[in-house]
């Protein structure tokens, strides 16, 4: 079953499929700038101790993501939340 959630609730070896971006203006630009567009396959590679903020996988590359603009991501998952 798939399932949509906001970015910020995926757990760490979890991977999803964006979705859609619901930012606009200058944070949409710079979120996909950063290849964080529709289609693209994510894996959560790892989180800080306060889980703010969030490493992840795509396209070869690592990157970091704070909470606060993951929550604009939502995403796909196979998997069962929990």
């Amino acid at each position: 079953m798939h399932m949509k959630i906001p970015m910020r609730q995926l757990r760490v070896n979890q991977k999803a499929r964006i979705v859609s971006v619901a930012a606009r203006g200058e944070l949409g630009r710079r979120i996909r700038d950063m290849g964080l567009v529709p289609g693209t396959e994510i894996t959560i590679v790892g989180q800080a101790p306060l889980k703010d903020p969030v490493a992840l996988r795509l396209k070869g590359f690592t990157m970091s993501l704070r909470n606060s603009e993951a929550d604009h991501i939502v995403v796909e998952t196979d998997e069962q939340e929990g």
